[in-house]
Order: structure tokens, then sequence, then C-alpha cells
């Protein structure tokens, strides 16, 4: 029987130690502006858990909240707004955007100092200039780097496989754990040799979306499971992983829900607050 990760017990460690940082700074409290493109079910999900959480440690959050037809040039009209308001620390939009916009030209308007997800051009190119994993790194990204610590599991030459149809994603995380040593490859789903490749996998990292769409027959005896997938079907939430499929046969696996999200959530918090520590710095 495989070991379930509890990311929610790994996010509450997590924001514990964040909200001992905070209490630390007195009256000041980091500002964080979330700003959330149209009707997506499960974006306006996690930007509710995303204000709920920060309430509760800390982090005062500044919703800005557009329609789904709202043209680019006024989405980076706000954008660029927050970006020189002073009281902003951080700044966090909820992808995906809708078709009409541009995810690359909105993400590049942000400062990015205040770039709390990482996924700014400069603050790519930083992070892919040294393997120094104590930067910030996108959250989603530092969450597997924190499970992995979480199960004491050293990846120094182990087979790490990313299924991803992001490339941005599957590329950034391929090389910061081949920084920690790793033989990573980073697949798209419909990759031909895509069992041959998930097979060999003693790391199993999987973000694609598709309900239930990895099964034990294509996965390695032992393997660690990082389900990173979300989709949604009949008003219930689904990993990629088939998770009552393959539970017997993985030693470490995490659950959807209560696995990766919580912890993303907690990561984005840690950003925010970094940047708000580098912002106000002496």
């Amino acid at each position: 029987m495989s070991k379930i990760i509890n990311g929610q017990v790994l996010a509450k460690n997590i924001k514990d130690n964040i909200v001992q940082e905070i209490t630390k700074l007195g009256n000041a409290r980091p500002n964080l502006a979330i700003i959330l493109v149209g009707e997506r079910p499960d974006s306006a999900l996690y930007v509710k858990l995303k204000e709920e959480e920060a309430k509760k440690i800390g982090i005062d959050t500044y919703l800005y909240k557009c329609e789904e037809n709202i043209s680019e040039q006024e989405l980076l009209k706000i954008i660029k707004y927050l970006n020189e308001d002073k009281i902003i620390d951080a700044i966090l939009v909820q992808l995906p955007l809708p078709d009409n916009l541009d995810t690359n030209a909105i993400i590049k308007t942000i400062n990015q100092i205040k770039d709390v997800d990482g996924f700014h051009p400069d603050n790519l190119e930083k992070l892919l200039k040294n393997c120094d994993a104590n930067k910030l790194i996108p959250p989603v990204h530092a969450v597997v780097l924190e499970i992995l610590k979480s199960i004491d599991c050293k990846i120094k030459d182990k087979q790490v496989c990313i299924i991803s149809n992001s490339d941005i994603f599957g590329q950034t995380l391929s090389y910061i754990l081949k920084c920690q040593g790793a033989n990573v490859e980073a697949i798209k789903s419909d990759n031909k040799n895509l069992t041959e490749k998930t097979s060999q996998a003693d790391i199993l990292i999987t973000a694609v979306g598709k309900p239930k769409f990895i099964k034990k027959e294509i996965i390695k005896q032992g393997a660690v499971i990082i389900d990173i997938g979300i989709s949604y079907k009949d008003k219930k939430v689904f990993g990629d992983v088939d998770f009552e499929d393959v539970k017997d046969k993985v030693n470490y696996i995490t659950p959807v829900p209560g696995g990766v999200g919580p912890m993303t959530i907690a990561m984005a918090f840690k950003n925010t607050l970094e940047i708000y520590k580098k912002r106000h710095e002496k």
C-alpha cells in the first residue's frame, strides 16, 4: 500500500512558518493583488481559497475581478496600475486566462519584482542561469521540491519523467530537478513513447488535466507520483492519475484533491512574503 502525501499537513507547516515571520513585522502586513478574469469554476475556487487562507496568516489581498471579455489593453492597464501602486507588494494573475488574451504578454507586463508566480521572462531567466534552489521559484515547482524533501527522497541519479503540455512548465521544472542531480525527461501527453518513458520513471510528475490518465500498467513498481493535474467532471474533481488503480503499486502518491493544490497556495504566500521583505529591506 502506498503512502499518501498529505498536502494539507505540509501546507499548514509552510503557513505556520509564514505566520511566525509576519508576526515579527509588527503592524506591517504583506499586500497581494489577485487578478481573476472570467468565471471558470476552478479558477474562482482557487482565488476564493487564496483569499481565505491569506487572511488567516496575515496577508492582505486585493481582488480585481474582470469580465471574461475584457480587452487585453484594459487588463494591461490594471497590471500597470498595480505595478506602480506602492501599497501592493506582489501581483498574482490567476491562470489560465481566456483565449482572447495573450498570456505571455500579460505575464511580461507584471513588474518582475512583484511577480508571485515567477513566470516573468526575466525571473525565469535568472532562475535558469543558476542552480540556486533558494531563489524565488514558481510556487508549483517549489511544491515538487518540498514534497520530495518531505518524504526524504534523494533525487540525485533518479529517473524523472514530467508529463506536461506546457513547454514553460516542463522545461523549467526539468531544469530545477536536473540541478538536483536527477535524470529528467519532459514529454507531452501525446508522446508516442509515453508508456516507455513513464514505466522507467522513479519519479513521475504529471500536469496534463486529463482525468485518470495514468494507469498502473504504465508506471514503475515503487514509483513516487506527484499529480499536479486537475480536471472537473460531473461536479467532481479528478487528478491525472487513477488513484485507486495505482495506489498499491507506488511508494508515494499525492491525492487530488488535498495534495499539490493546498501546497501551491502556501508557496504563493511564501513568495509574497519574500517579495515583501525584498521590497522593504533597508
